[in-house]
C-alpha cells in the first residue's frame, strides 16, 4: 500500500455544492477506512461569511449528503473527523491578495503537523483557475522548497482547443505541469481502470485487442433525466463538451492505447496521448456531415408523466441549437486499428442511465454452421460503466436438440457480487490517489489538448457548416432513428434496456 504523507487540503469554493455533495463525503469514507494521514486537514475557503462550526455543520454534522451514513456512529468518533475541518472567509472576491490566508494555513500546518504538505482544490469556474494560481504563487504557496504542493482543477478544462491552451498557459505559469491535477471523475470508476486489466493482464483478449479480430468499437453513456437545474451551463455547453470531449475520449484512450513499458503514471499517461493523437481528425464538411449526428430531445410522455422537450427547460434558449444527443463515428490511424470503426454516442433523456464499452468481435472466416442462426450474433466483450459495474462476454452454444442451431450465451461478472470487497467511490479513489501523488487517472495537458484537437472540427462545422440538422427525439427513447445510419451495414447501436416510450422516434426540428 502507498504511503499518505501528512498534509492539508484546501479547497476554493468550498461553500457551493460539490464540496458537501461529493468531496467531504469523500474525505469521509477514507477516514471510515482508516485511508487518510494521522495528520490531515481541511481548509475549506470561499466568500461566503461563515465560522468553523458553521462550515462544519454545513458539510458534515447537518448535511443530507452524510445524514445515513453519520447515524449509526458515536458522537466522539464523529467529532473526530469534524475537527479536522477549518474554514476562512476569502471576502469578496477570489482574485484579492492571500496574505490573510497563507497565514491561517501557516497556522494549521503548526498546530496540526501537516509538514508542509499542501494540495489546493479549486472548486471554481475555470476563469478563476489562473487569478486564484497567481495569488497563490505571489504567497509562496507555489514553492515545494518545504513540503510538496499540488493543484486541483475541475472540469470543463476549456470551451475549445484556444481556451485550453490558455488555461493550461495560466496554470504553468505559477505551478509545474507535475503539481497540477486535471480531475474528471469517470477516471475514478473502478470499471473503467478494469479496461486496463481486462486488456492487458488476459491472454484471452489481449492478442485479439486488434484489427485482425475486432470489428468495430461501440461506446454508449445514456443518462435517463434531462438537464435538470443545468439548463444555463448546458445550453452553453451541449453533449459534444459536456460529456464527449472529456469522459468518453478518455475511455477512447484507454481503449485504444498500445501496452505501456509498465504501470507507472507517466507511462501509463504516454500511452493515453500516443491514443489521442492517433484518432483520424475530421476536417471536411462531407466527411463531418457523414459521420456525426447531433440531436434535441422533444416533449414526451414517460410512464404517463408529462416530460418537457429541451428548448423548454428552465435557461434553455427557445431557439437552441445547442445538442443533448451526440454520435460520432471515427477512425484510428495506427497499425492496431486500421480499419476498425468506432461508434460513440451520449445523450440526455434516454430510456436508462448506463455507460458501457462494447467490443465487437469479427465472425469466423470460415463458418461452418451457415444456416444456424448464427449470423449477425457476433461475439461481444461488453464493459459496464455503470450501473451494475461488471464485465459481460457474449459466445455461441449449441441450441439442444437435432441440428446445429447456435443462440448466444453469456458469461458474465459483477463487481456488485463481491460481498466482501468495497468498492471505493469515483471521488474517494481521485482524492487518494492526488495525496499520495498518483497522477495516473488525471489528465495531462497535452492529453486535454489531444481531445481538444479531435472535438473542435466537429463543433465548428456543428455551429458554421452548411445543411446542418438538428434531429428531435421524444425524451424516453433511444435518441433519433436516424443515429442507426451511422452504424452502415451493421444494423443497429445496442440499446441496453427497453424503450419506454412510445412516441415516433425521427423528426426534423431545425
Amino acid at each position: 500500500m502507498k504511503k499518505t504523507d501528512n498534509q492539508m487540503l484546501i479547497i476554493f469554493g468550498a461553500s457551493g455544492d460539490l464540496t458537501a455533495r461529493k468531496l467531504v463525503p469523500a474525505l469521509f469514507n477514507l477516514y471510515v477506512a482508516r485511508q487518510l494521514p494521522d495528520n490531515f486537514v481541511v481548509l475549506g475557503a470561499s466568500r461566503s461569511d461563515m465560522t468553523d462550526a458553521e462550515f462544519r455543520d454545513k458539510v458534515v454534522n447537518k448535511s443530507p449528503y452524510l445524514k445515513t451514513k453519520l447515524e449509526d456512529l458515536k458522537e466522539n468518533y464523529i467529532k473526530g473527523f469534524t475537527d479536522r475541518i477549518f474554514y476562512e472567509d476569502l471576502g469578496s472576491d477570489y482574485t484579492a491578495e492571500y496574505s490573510g490566508l497563507a497565514q491561517r494555513i501557516e497556522d494549521l500546518n503548526a498546530q496540526n503537523g501537516t509538514e508542509n504538505n499542501y494540495m489546493f482544490y479549486f472548486s471554481t469556474p475555470p476563469s478563476l483557475y489562473e487569478p486564484i494560481a497567481k495569488n497563490l504563487a505571489d504567497v509562496g504557496l507555489n514553492s515545494q522548497e518545504k513540503g510538496w504542493k499540488r493543484l486541483i482543477v475541475e472540469k470543463p478544462f476549456g470551451y475549445s482547443l484556444d481556451s485550453a491552451k490558455d488555461l493550461n498557459k495560466g496554470l504553468q505559469q505559477y505551478f509545474q505541469e507535475p503539481q497540477i491535477y486535471r480531475i474528471d471523475h469517470y477516471l475514478g470508476k473502478e470499471t473503467v481502470q478494469n479496461l486496463l486489466v481486462t486488456r492487458f493482464s488476459n491472454s484471452i483478449f489481449e492478442p485479439l485487442w486488434n484489427r485482425n479480430y475486432i470489428h468495430h468499437v461501440e461506446i454508449t453513456n445514456a443518462e435517463s433525466v434531462g438537464v435538470e437545474k443545468r439548463g444555463g451551463y448546458y445550453d452553453k455547453s451541449g453533449a459534444l463538451r459536456d460529456m464527449f470531449q472529456n469522459h468518453l475520449m478518455q475511455i477512447v484512450s484507454l481503449v485504444v492505447m498500445e501496452p505501456p513499458i509498465g504501470d507507472q503514471p507517466e507511462e501509463i499517461r504516454n500511452e493515453k496521448v500516443k491514443a489521442l493523437k492517433s484518432l483520424r481528425i475530421m476536417r471536411d464538411d462531407k466527411t463531418l456531415f457523414d459521420n456525426t449526428i447531433r440531436a434535441q430531445y422533444v416533449a414526451s410522455e414517460i410512464n404517463g408523466e408529462k416530460v418537457k422537450g429541451y428548448r423548454e427547460e428552465d435557461g434553455v434558449d427557445s431557439n437552441s441549437t445547442t445538442e443533448t444527443y451526440a454520435a460520432v463515428k471515427f477512425f484510428v490511424d495506427n497499425w492496431r486499428w486500421h480499419g476498425v470503426p468506432f461508434y460513440v454516442r451520449t445523450a440526455k433523456r434516454m430510456p436508462t442511465k448506463v455507460t458501457e464499452v462494447i467490443i465487437h468481435f469479427k465472425t469466423p472466416h470460415h463458418q461452418i454452421f451457415k444456416d444456424s442462426g448464427v449470423n449477425s450474433k457476433d461475439n461481444k466483450l461488453i464493459i459496464r460503466i455503470q450501473p451494475d459495474e461488471g464485465v459481460l462476454v457474449k459466445f455461441g452454444v449449441k441450441v439442444p436438440g437435432q441440428g446445429f442451431k447456435v443462440e448466444r450465451a453469456n458469461l458474465d461478472f459483477y463487481y456488485s457480487s463481491l460481498a466482501q470487497t468495497y468498492v471505493m467511490e469515483a471521488y474517494e479513489r481521485l482524492l487518494l490517489d492526488a495525496m499520495q501523488g498518483d497522477a495516473t487517472l488525471y489528465a495531462r495537458a497535452d492529453e486535454v489538448e489531444a481531445a481538444w484537437e479531435f472535438v473542435d472540427p466537429i463543433l465548428d462545422y456543428w455551429k458554421n457548416g452548411k445543411d446542418i440538422r438538428m434531429y428531435g427525439y421524444a425524451a424516453g427513447v433511444w435518441g433519433p432513428e436516424n443515429s442507426d445510419d451511422l452504424m452502415d451495414d451493421l444494423g443497429y447501436w445496442r440499446n441496453p434496456g427497453e424503450n419506454l416510450a412510445d412516441d415516433p422516434g425521427y423528426c426534423v426540428i431545425c
